[in-house]
């Protein structure tokens, strides 16, 4: 492939972190080996000095825009993290009796359990890791888990989709719930969650905005491989506010240790509470509450602060958000079209007017998908916002110019 595109870069930089090396050319050696699919399903395998050419230009460059300068990624973690082997370890040791388990009992139930996988981790490796990071010894279980968080505030959130209760729907019938949450690596603050009767791309989008607008803006957004995650649209909204879009590895849940690890707290202190099913929105109320009087304004065992505490210690370094009224094309569907000598071209069966003569001209527009509006397609030009396109009005057009265009 001569010109991949930004998406399979951004996938390809998201993978040096989980890498195996100790330097940054024994990650990218590691990554080619690995073959990406791109947006078509074509599959594609890169040199290491290639993905280690993009590396150096994120570093000097950063994420500038959607052509050559991409970003990647700076932590240090391995395929499998030593925190989310402890995370592992933590979910099995509880099925046994004896309170000191065999370490092969404890390897073998986290394998069955799909939170560790033999072909990532082997049974030596386990037992070398178990040793030197002293995972099974009592007491520095909170004090190891620090050693494997992010620094700083919004340098890595963590996302995922929770299956909740059955909600009361405008049919009369019930619906399935699913949650959908963001927490904070370093702080464990919850920046948002959210339950919707659909996990769609515009629902995770609309979490998504909900998050950013609370919380500023994240460096990097590690995620699993489910659609929603892995769509165009978030894909282009990442590369727009400069998020590095990172996927798990595929059936490797213990890699989202901290979102699991919370998703199981919403299951033994929310959902076990009796709350009001009549609606989504009560749902969500209750939620919301839930999440910041209690959960972000509440000890975390980990940290051994209130998450929200821990969040504001990094607030001289957070980014966020400008309102703007342009502020949600951010998250609107992108493609290219070519405008006609009539300075049109067409969108879902519909002509539209450019705001300024761009007729031969190759054109980005921006448009929300889900909830289309006519009204809010707007133009972008060599990596300018020209303005919003106008459905063509025949008949006006053929009255003559318009008064605006003779001043």
């Amino acid at each position: 492939m001569k010109n991949p595109t930004p998406y399979l870069k951004m996938r390809v930089i998201g993978a040096i972190e989980f890498a195996e090396g100790k330097t940054i050319k024994e990650r990218c050696q590691d990554v080619a080996k690995t073959t990406f699919i791109d947006e078509e399903n074509q599959p594609h395998v890169f040199t290491w000095r290639t993905i280690m050419t993009w590396y150096s230009r994120y570093r000097t460059y950063g994420i500038t825009s959607m052509n050559n300068k991409e970003r990647s990624d700076k932590g240090k973690t391995r395929k499998v993290s030593a925190e989310g082997l402890t995370e592992a370890i933590d979910q099995v040791r509880g099925l046994f009796r004896e309170a000191h388990p065999k370490k092969i009992q404890i390897y073998r139930a986290a394998i069955e359990r799909g939170l560790i996988r033999a072909e990532t981790v082997s049974r030596t490796s386990f037992y070398r890791l178990v040793r030197e990071l002293e995972l099974l010894k009592p007491d520095s279980d909170n004090k190891r888990r620090l050693a494997f968080s992010k620094q700083f505030a919004n340098q890595m959130w963590q996302a995922d989709t929770m299956f909740g209760p059955y909600v009361c729907n405008e049919s009369g019938g019930k619906t399935q719930a699913k949650l959908i949450a963001f927490i904070d690596d370093a702080s464990r603050v919850i920046c948002h969650g959210e339950f919707f009767f659909n996990e769609i791309t515009g629902s995770l989008l609309n979490a998504l905005r909900s998050a950013l607008y609370k919380r500023g803006l994240p460096e990097q957004l590690y995620v699993d491989n489910g659609a929603i995650y892995s769509c165009k649209e978030i894909i282009l909204t990442c590369a727009r506010l400069g998020i590095i879009l990172s996927h798990a590895p595929v059936r490797d849940g213990a890699a989202k240790g901290k979102i699991e690890r919370f998703f199981r707290t919403v299951r033994d202190q929310f959902l076990s509470r009796k709350l009001d099913l009549s609606s989504l929105d009560a749902l969500n109320k209750a939620f919301t509450l839930w999440v910041e009087d209690e959960y972000n304004a509440r000890t975390h065992s980990s940290i051994q602060m209130k998450p929200i505490d821990r969040f504001g210690l990094d607030l001289k370094r957070i980014k966020f958000i400008a309102v703007s009224e342009a502020i949600d094309e951010v998250f609107f569907m992108e493609q290219t079209r070519s405008v006609r000598a009539d300075n049109t071209f067409p969108l879902n069966n519909i002509r539209f007017e450019t705001p300024a003569d761009l007729a031969h001209r190759k054109i980005q527009i921006r448009y929300d998908r889900k909830n289309f509006d006519p009204n809010r397609v707007i133009v972008h030009y060599n990596n300018q916002r020209i303005g919003p396109a106008r459905p063509v009005d025949f008949i006006a057009n053929d009255r003559g110019p318009r008064k605006e265009d003779q001043s």
